[in-house]
This record gives C-alpha cells, structure tokens and sequence, in this order.
C-alpha cells in the first residue's frame, strides 16, 4: 500500500502508547480510552494478547484494528475465535480505505492462526463496512430490555448455537476492567453482575450467571435496584409476562448490531434463535 506499512500488532509497552493516543485523536469524547485500559485490553486477557494490524505512515500511527482472542462454544464444540474490538483512523489519514485493509490483514492472519470466527457489535455506521466491505453477516440487533422485578430465569433445557465460553480466569479478568466498576447481587440462586453506569435512571446488568463468580474483591449491591437494563440475545430467557419492553431503536444512541464472519472456510452463519450474548460479552460498560 503506497505510502503505508501494513505490520501485526504488538502489546509492547511503546505500541500501547502509540495506540492509545491514537484511539484519543481518533475519539476525543471517548474518555475510557486510557494506556491502563489498552493494556487490559490488549495484553492481560487470559485468553492471549490480541490479533490485529497497523498502518504507520513514516513514524506516524496512521490506522490500527485489533480482535480480542475468545472462546466459544459453536455447534456445540469448543473454538477459538476473536471479538472485534478497537479501529481507528487518524484524521490525516482518512478517506484511504485504511480500515478495510487492515481488518483483511488480520482476519487472513488470524485464519491461519486457526482462529474459527469473528464476531462483533456494530453502531449504525460502521455496520455497513463489516457487512458489505468485509463479509460479516449481520446476525441481529440486540435486545435492550428495560423494566422492573426479577429478571427471567434461563430454561435450563435451551440449546444454543453460539455462545460465549467463560472460564474463572476470564471472567475474573473482565470484571477487572480499569475504567469501569461493577457490584455483584444476589437474586435467590442467581448472581448478577451489575454497572454502574445507567440509562433512562435503571441499573445495566452486565450478565447473570447461574454458576459461582469469582468476584476478585467486588462489591455486593445490598440495596433494592428498583429499573434495570439487560442487552442481548439468549432463547433462554422468556419475557412474556415479565415488566420489561425492548427499547425502541429511536431511543437507543445505537442499535448495537451483533455480527459474525466465519474464517473457516465453511460459510457457517448464525440464527440469532439460537445465539446467547450479553453485555458481558463485549465492551461497552
């Protein structure tokens, strides 16, 4: 590419600054975007340091895509794959077609890895790029339930397609998030892992796990949470007869559309009847 070097990521301390000033250029109103938190990101997840590319311009960071290493459980086998995560451009560099080229690059070198699929959560604007540029597909908008009381117990005969494989140290790792603070509570057998972030005044509930969670010093949530809000997909979970909506799109600042490209070669797409994915899944809170 023609005034461009195209290299791998690295998670070295000099790359981490480079990075994330980069990511504060591209993203000014984004305030999480801190050399404590790319490193989190970028090179303490259990799971292993993350695959992408970057485009440098002489000594100038010019664009940078990365995927953070996962694993899931797909057709009912244990996989590693990756979760779009970070792209930015800087402004002098825009209108190149960097970020196409680069997402390429890493999705090559992450099918050679034997990485098996991407997935992502797209806004409205970039979700045509992975769509049409890319190949993604476009599996479905998330839910955002927004409501009163108990949230609904998951079926515990539900199979699903796709799912997010947490183990204790990958969820001790997420929960440890430098930017952002999360409480655990109890709902009868059930722990909720709560934000303390908030939308329309009711609580976001980054997950609910059935099993133990290792905490790692969290706090418990002791007081009554009168709203809360659950993003995602699970067939588990039935909201009938529930005090809960699904947020209309014209009050969400993004439809939060989850998205997938198989990297094996199989063509395989998912029916979001059968895929279960939480806000604990991807970064957002």
């Amino acid at each position: 590419m023609e005034g461009y070097a195209l290299e791998q990521v690295d998670a070295g301390d000099g790359s981490i600054k480079a990075i994330t000033a980069l990511l504060q250029t591209a993203f000014p109103g984004a305030h999480h975007f801190t050399e404590a938190v790319v490193r989190w990101q970028y090179r303490e997840n259990p799971e292993g340091p993350v695959v992408g590319s970057n485009a440098w311009h002489g000594s100038e960071l010019a664009g940078h895509y990365v995927a953070l290493p996962m694993a899931a459980t797909v057709e009912g086998k244990l996989e590693k794959g990756l979760l779009s995560l970070n792209t930015a451009t800087h402004p002098a560099h825009q209108g190149k077609g960097l970020f196409t080229k680069l997402a390429r690059a890493t999705y090559e070198h992450a099918a050679q890895a034997g990485y098996g699929f991407v997935v992502g959560v797209a806004n409205a604007n970039s979700t045509h790029g992975f769509t049409k540029k890319l190949g993604f597909e476009l599996v479905s908008p998330l839910r955002a339930m927004i409501g009163i009381g108990a949230l609904p117990r998951r079926r515990p005969d539900t199979e699903v397609q796709f799912a997010h494989a947490w183990t204790p140290a990958s969820i001790a790792w997420r929960l440890r998030h430098p930017a952002f603070a999360y409480r655990i509570k109890q709902q009868q057998d059930l722990t909720l892992i709560l934000s303390e972030r908030r939308q329309f005044g009711a609580r976001y509930v980054l997950s609910v796990r059935e099993e133990p969670v290792p905490t790692g010093g969290l706090e418990r949530e002791t007081g009554g949470i009168f709203r809360k809000v659950w993003i995602g997909l699970d067939p588990g979970m039935n909201w009938a007869g529930k005090a809960y909506i699904n947020i209309p799109m014209r009050f969400r600042p993004s439809p939060l559309n989850l998205i997938f490209k198989d990297l094996t070669g199989k063509g395989r797409t998912l029916d979001p009847q059968r895929v279960r994915f939480d806000t604990m899944d991807f970064d957002i809170l």
